[in-house]
């Protein structure tokens, strides 16, 4: 992958192609962002313009054998390390047992949701994670000469998804690794990974696209038939993430399901609330059972909860009269024009935290049915504010 295949980041492009230019590269580097931004992308393509044989003033050539290499992402001195799901009955599981898997979806489109990896993988909504024996493998191919380049290239996706087991075993290394290796941690939850990892490499914020370049990468896309009025809307309300541009051209169904819960969810409260619906309570009782079940998976339901603080949010912008501020797809504003004003400085705070503490104990492993009843009745009151 080369850099002009990227969509934008032309601040960040140029500080990795000096980094190299002027032989100064950090042996660990953290690439913190929001999701979709094309973090990934950029190390993959960092990593081939170290490596690349023939490098241009600002880009790798593209076509020498590492590079060719890269563009299969099967070069013998670039690793990877990312959350996968341990299948049932299996005692121990490494990401090689799942990387011809990963390499097919970053070939396939390098703007890819955590989400999206699992559902690859399992098709279910376990939680991933990088277990502690993958320490061991790091250590181990580090430790070996590199093939053909003059450098090895770690890239670790999701970091902060390391147990605590991996996180520890990996400091000596991140802090003296090997000559001539690089690490590159990409990171959407930068906060959840332990400090002293943190304090171990050199940070680069990646921002958010900014509206143009997500307009011209959409323009661009041969498989989109879409207007430059209709790039231009989807571009303002992707909130500077092309993954989010896809999933609203896609009309992505987990973002439509997560969008019919809230509407559920907010409804029912409001009415035993305010008009003592005692039918809804049993409604919203069987509703949070359902978001308890298994089936829903703890992905799913943090998916969700996040989602909801989301809503909530461009609900009090909506009904601070700051349409310019919102980035709510159609379906979304309709809902919302008649629903914002139940969304008001008296509220909305609470009502955050709710979602929040929920999605930080679902993420702790309390128990679903617990944390979700719970918070269907403290929507009820705060509604009623």
């Amino acid at each position: 992958m080369q850099f002009s295949e990227i969509i934008g980041q032309q601040e960040i492009k140029n500080r990795f192609v000096r980094t190299v230019n002027e032989q100064r590269i950090p042996h660990a580097q953290l690439l913190r962002g929001p999701e979709g931004v094309g973090k990934l992308a950029l190390a993959i393509a960092y990593a081939q313009y170290i490596c690349c044989e023939n490098r241009g003033i600002s880009d790798s050539c593209g076509v020498c054998p590492s590079c060719v290499k890269y563009k299969k992402m099967a070069h013998p001195d670039l690793h990877f390390v990312f959350p996968v799901i341990k299948p049932a009955g299996k005692s121990t599981v490494i990401c090689d047992d799942f990387i011809a898997d990963f390499r097919t979806m970053v070939l396939e489109n390098p703007y890819f949701s955590v989400n999206d990896w699992y559902a690859k993988i399992s098709g279910d909504a376990k939680q991933g994670m990088i277990y502690g024996n993958e320490s061991q493998e790091i250590i181990r191919k580090l430790s070996l000469k590199t093939y053909e380049s003059e450098y090895k290239v770690m890239i670790i996706w999701l970091p902060e998804k390391m147990n605590i087991t991996c996180s520890n075993k990996l400091l000596k290394i991140l802090e003296e690794p090997p000559a001539k290796t690089v690490f590159l941690l990409v990171s959407n939850q930068p906060d959840e990974i332990i400090t002293t990892i943190l304090s171990r490499t050199q940070h680069v914020h990646v921002p958010r696209l900014t509206e143009n370049d997500i307009v011209v990468s959409l323009l661009k896309k041969d498989d989109l038939e879409i207007t430059q009025t209709d790039a231009l809307h989807v571009a303002r309300i992707s909130n500077g993430s092309f993954l989010n541009a896809l999933s609203v051209l896609s009309e992505d169904d987990e973002n439509k399901m997560n969008f019919e819960r809230f509407v559920m969810i907010m409804r029912l409260a409001w009415q035993v609330g305010n008009r003592k619906d005692h039918a809804s309570l049993k409604t919203l009782k069987k509703w949070s059972d359902e978001m308890a079940a298994s089936s829903v998976g703890r992905e799913r339901q943090k998916n969700f909860l996040s989602y909801a603080q989301h809503m909530t949010r461009e609900n009090f912008i909506l009904n601070l009269q700051q349409p310019d501020m919102n980035y709510l797809t159609s379906y979304e504003t309709d809902f919302s024009r008649k629903f914002s004003p139940f969304i008001n400085e008296r509220n909305v705070e609470d009502i955050m935290k709710e979602f929040a503490l929920a999605e930080r104990h679902i993420e702790q492993n309390v128990n679903a049915k617990m944390v979700f009843f719970d918070l269907v009745l403290k929507i009820i009151m705060l509604l009623k504010r």
